[in-house]
C-alpha cells in the first residue's frame, strides 16, 4: 500500500478516487508542528534557530500518519503547493524520519486525474528554500508579536496584540479615516445642455470657457453667469471624431481580485468566499460522478495560465461561440513584479462543467463564486471587443460642450463577462448621427450644486486591493490579517465599511511613535520581497531576521523606558446601572459591545449594547438581540437564566390569541412562535 498525506481533510475523497486501490490517502488537517504557544521558541542566541513541538490536539493525528508510513510501501506528501505547504512536508520529514532531500514531495495546480497521476510520476524532495522562507516570515512574526504586545499591553491596555503585518493593515484603516476626518468639501456645479436631433435626446456635458480652457464652475455666481451668456444661445456641431476602439479582456483572477469580486459582485465577505472557493479546489459530491474538484488551486498572486487549459478552452469558445470569438494567439497577461508566480491563475478545472451544470449540487454561495470563476477565465481567453466610439464637441456661444457615445461592433469577450455598469453608461449615450456644423435643437439647461466627498472607508474587498498594491502580506494572509484586526476591536464595521476604533487609533498612534521600521508600509513590503529572495535566490534567512531584530530589540527597550501611559476613556451612555445607579460605559468584549457598570469590580452588572427589541411576553423584562456561539443572531431575554425565553425570529411583544405564546415577525408577517401552534 503506497501513503499519500495531504493537507486538507476536504480534498481526500476526490484524491482517493483518482488514486484507486492501492493508496492510502490520509490529512494532517493543516499545521501540526509549529513554535510553543507559550514560549518565544525562537533561540536569540543560535542564529534564531526555531524551537517546534506538535500541537496537542494533533499528537493523535501525527500517531496515525506514523503507524500508517512504517507500514507503507512508500510516502508521498502532497502537501498545499505553496511556502506553507512545503514546510508541513518538511515537518513530516521530521516526524516520520525522512531525509528532506530523499522525500517523495508531489505538487499538484489542480485536483483532476491526469494532475494527480502526472504528480505522482515526477516525485521530487522537499524544496529547502521554500521551507526557510516561510519558517523566516513565521519567526519574524514570532519574534514581533511576543516582543510587541506586551509593550502595548503594558502601555495601553492589558492583553493587547501587535504583529508585524496587521499593525501596518491597522494604519492603512487609520489612516483612511483620519483623510475622511480631515476632509473639506469643495463646492462644484454639474452643468450640462440637454439637445435634440432628429427626435434623439442627449446630454452635452460644459468642458470649456470662452477662452477654450477647461471650465470648471465652484459658486452659483459663476454658474449664473454662465446661464445669463447661454441665453438663446445656438448650439452647433463643431468637430466630431470618430474611431474604432478595442477593449481587452481581464486577466483570470488572482487570490485578491476574486476576493473582490466576490464582494462587489456577489456580496461575500472574505471568510465566506474564502470557504466557497476551498469547498470548490477541494471537491463537490456531484451526484454518480462523485467528489469532483471545479477549480484549481486558490491561494495565488499569478495570471498565468497552463498552455493545455488555454488549448481546452479555445476549443470551448469555438464550438460554444464560434471561431471568431477566439483569438488567432492566445491571450497572455503579466503578473506583477512582486508576484510569487508559483501557481497558475484561479481557472476552472473542466470548461464542460459550466455554472448551470455544477448549480444542482453546489450551494448558493458556491455557485456565485463558481460563475464568477468560470466567466471571468472563459472571458479572459476571448478575442477582443471593438466598438464604434465618437466624441463630439458643440460650441455655443463660445462654450465648449462635449458628448461622447459608444456602440459595439464585436462584443467578443464581453458577450459573456458582466462590465461594471455606472459612469460608463452615462459617458457613452447612444446618440443620433452628428455631423459637423449641424444645428442642434436645444431643450434646457441642467445644473446642480455638488459637493466633493471624502475618500470612501475601506471595505473588505479595497483593503485587500490596498494590501495588495502595497506589497503587504501574501494571498495566504489577507483574510486572517482583516479578521484578526477586527477580533481584537482595533476595528468595527459600518455596514460593508472597516472603520478603526479609538483603542486602533490609540494603537497605531503609539506604534508609529516608538517602532516606524515595523510601521514604515514600504519597510513591510521590502520584508516580503526579502522573503521571496530566500525563497527564490537562496538569500541567508538568519541573516534576514538578524537585520531586522537588532534594532527592533533597541526599540522595545526605548519604548518599555518610555513615560508613555495612555488612558482609554470609556463612552458613557445614558443609561443607569439597574444595581448601583451609575451611569453605564461601553466596552468591548469577545462577542462585540456590551454595557458595562463603571463600578466593577464592585458592582458586575452587564447589559447588550443594543437597544432592547421589546418586553419579555414570559416575565415581562427586556428582549435584546444576542448571536450565539456559532455566529446565529436570535432574541432572548435580559432575564436569563431565571427566564429561558428564546426565539429565532424577532418579537413582536405581543402574545398568541390562541396559545398565549409569543408572536414573532418572519417574512413581514406576524406569527405564533410556538410550532405546534396553527
Amino acid at each position: 500500500m503506497k501513503l499519500v498525506i495531504i493537507e486538507g481533510a476536504g480534498k481526500k475523497d476526490t484524491i482517493k478516487k483518482y488514486l484507486g486501490s492501492g493508496y492510502d490517502v490520509i490529512a494532517t488537517g493543516g499545521h501540526f508542528r509549529d513554535l510553543q504557544k507559550k514560549a518565544l521558541s525562537v533561540d536569540l542566541e543560535d542564529n534564531y534557530k526555531p524551537k517546534y513541538v506538535v500541537a496537542t490536539d494533533k499528537k493523535e493525528t501525527v500517531k496515525k500518519f506514523k503507524e500508517k508510513a512504517e507500514r507503507a510501501e512508500i510516502v508521498f506528501i502532497a502537501t498545499d503547493p505553496d511556502r506553507e505547504g512545503e514546510a508541513i512536508g518538511w515537518h513530516l520529514c521530521h516526524v516520520l524520519g525522512i531525509k528532506p532531500a530523499e522525500a517523495q514531495r508531489i505538487v499538484f495546480n489542480e485536483i483532476t486525474k491526469n494532475a494527480v497521476n502526472k504528480a505522482l510520476g515526477e516525485p521530487r524532495a522537499i524544496d529547502i528554500a521554500l521551507v526557510n522562507a516561510q519558517q523566516a516570515r513565521r519567526i519574524l512574526d514570532r519574534l514581533v508579536g511576543y516582543k510587541l504586545s506586551p509593550v502595548v499591553s503594558k502601555k495601553i491596555k492589558p492583553k493587547l496584540s501587535a504583529g508585524r503585518v496587521q499593525s501596518v493593515t491597522l494604519k492603512l484603516v487609520v489612516l483612511r479615516e483620519r483623510e475622511i476626518q480631515n476632509f473639506k468639501p469643495e463646492e462644484y456645479w454639474d452643468f450640462a445642455a440637454r439637445l435634440e436631433k432628429n427626435k434623439v435626446e442627449f446630454l452635452a456635458n460644459l468642458n470649456t470657457g470662452t477662452d477654450g480652457k477647461k471650465l470648471k464652475l465652484t459658486s452659483k455666481e459663476e454658474t449664473d453667469k454662465v446661464v445669463g451668456d447661454l441665453d438663446g444661445a445656438k448650439y452647433v456641431v463643431k468637430e466630431v471624431r470618430r474611431s474604432v476602439t478595442k477593449s481587452h479582456a481581464p486577466a483570470p483572477y488572482t487570490t485578491s481580485s476574486m476576493q473582490q469580486d466576490a464582494l462587489n459582485k456577489a456580496g461575500l465577505s472574505l471568510k465566506r468566499c474564502g470557504m466557497a472557493a476551498q469547498d470548490l479546489y477541494q471537491g463537490i459530491k456531484m451526484g454518480e460522478e462523485g467528489m469532483v474538484a471545479l477549480v484549481t488551486y486558490i491561494r495565488t498572486d499569478s495570471v498565468r495560465v497552463a498552455m493545455e487549459a488555454q488549448y481546452a478552452c479555445k476549443e470551448f469558445i469555438v464550438g460554444k461561440f464560434g471561431k471568431e470569438f477566439a483569438p488567432e494567439n492566445f491571450n497572455f497577461y503579466k503578473s506583477k513584479k512582486s508576484a510569487q508566480d508559483a501557481h497558475e491563475a484561479i481557472r476552472p478545472t473542466n470548461m464542460d462543467i459550466t455554472p448551470e451544470k455544477a448549480k444542482p449540487f453546489l450551494t448558493p454561495e458556491q455557485y456565485k463564486l463558481y460563475k464568477l470563476i468560470y466567466n471571468r477565465f472563459l472571458a479572459s481567453q476571448m478575442s477582443e471587443a471593438t466598438f464604434n466610439s465618437v466624441s463630439v464637441d458643440i460650441d455655443a456661444n463660445n462654450y465648449g460642450f462635449r458628448v461622447t457615445g459608444k456602440t459595439p461592433i464585436f462584443l467578443g469577450w464581453t458577450k459573456i463577462y458582466d462590465v461594471d455598469k455606472g459612469e460608463e453608461d452615462e459617458k457613452n449615450q447612444k446618440l443620433p448621427e452628428l455631423n459637423e456644423n449641424d444645428i442642434l435643437k436645444f431643450l434646457k439647461l441642467e445644473f446642480a450644486q455638488k459637493f466633493t466627498k471624502p475618500p470612501a472607508r475601506y471595505t473588505e474587498a479595497s483593503l485587500v486591493k490596498a494590501m495588495e498594491e502595497k506589497g503587504i502580506g501574501r494571498p495566504a494572509t489577507y483574510n486572517p490579517i482583516i479578521q484578526n484586526i477586527a477580533s481584537r476591536y482595533y476595528t468595527e464595521k459600518e455596514g460593508k465599511s472597516i472603520k478603526p476604533t479609538e483603542l486602533g487609533f490609540i494603537v497605531v498612534d503609539f506604534l508609529e511613535k516608538y517602532f516606524a521600521n515595523v510601521m514604515d508600509i514600504s519597510f513591510t513590503a521590502t520584508m516580503e520581497d526579502k522573503l521571496d529572495e530566500i525563497a527564490y535566490e537562496g538569500l541567508d534567512w538568519p541573516k534576514v531576521i538578524d537585520e531586522f531584530y537588532k534594532p527592533f530589540e533597541e526599540d522595545i527597550e526605548k519604548a518599555m523606558e518610555g513615560a508613555d501611559n495612555i488612558k482609554i476613556t470609556l463612552e458613557e451612555t445614558d443609561t443607569p446601572c439597574s444595581k448601583c445607579g451609575k451611569m453605564m460605559v461601553v466596552r468591548m468584549g469577545r462577542f462585540g459591545k456590551f454595557l458595562a457598570c463603571p463600578g466593577f469590580p464592585d458592582c458586575r452588572n452587564i447589559l447588550p449594547f443594543d437597544k432592547p427589541v421589546c418586553k419579555c411576553p414570559k416575565c415581562s423584562g427586556d428582549i435584546y438581540k444576542r448571536k450565539s456561539k456559532k455566529g446565529r443572531m436570535f432574541f432572548g431575554c435580559s432575564g436569563y437564566p431565571n427566564c429561558d425565553f428564546v426565539a429565532w425570529d424577532t418579537p413582536t411583544g405581543e402574545l398568541c390569541g390562541k396559545c398565549g405564546s409569543a408572536m414573532v415577525t418572519k417574512d413581514k408577517n406576524a406569527i405564533c412562535n410556538n410550532k405546534d401552534c396553527k
